[in-house]
């Protein structure tokens, strides 16, 4: 799939945030969201806003790498919070873990213009076929 293609299967929120994707193979996945929108009441980039970040990433890498006829569902997300993000863009790497028949779990590593750390990510992913 291309990157346009990976785009509009990245849905509605991640479209309203401003996600974009860089980067997309079985080796990584890649994309970046502005801080601007997406932040909470003292001006920091929005923790919540991170963990949909890291959730688009990641579930779009194990689509990639279990390919066509599987649905990819969220099962667990845990995010670390480094630093706070005010002004600029946040950037996000998706690598796969593990992936087997059942799950996936990919580590989102989230870095702000400076490639500082901003929030550490794992997702797992439960894989399910597609109806026939």
């Amino acid at each position: 799939m291309d990157l346009d293609s990976l785009q509009a299967y990245s849905g509605a929120l991640a479209k309203r945030m401003g996600i974009v994707l860089t980067e997309a193979g079985p080796e990584r996945v890649c994309a970046s969201m502005p801080v601007e929108g997406n932040t909470q009441p003292f001006g920091l980039l929005h923790g919540g806003a991170s963990a949909v970040l890291a959730e688009t990433v990641g579930s779009i890498h194990s689509a990639i790498v279990v390919g066509i006829g599987f649905s990819i569902v969220g099962l667990d997300l845990s995010c670390t919070h480094h630093r706070g993000v005010t002004t600029g863009h946040v950037h996000a790497v998706s690598t796969i873990l593990s992936s087997g028949r059942t799950i996936s779990s990919t580590e989102v590593r989230i870095t702000d213009d400076d490639g500082r750390a901003v929030c550490t990510s794992r997702l797992t992913c439960l894989i399910r076929p597609l109806p026939a």
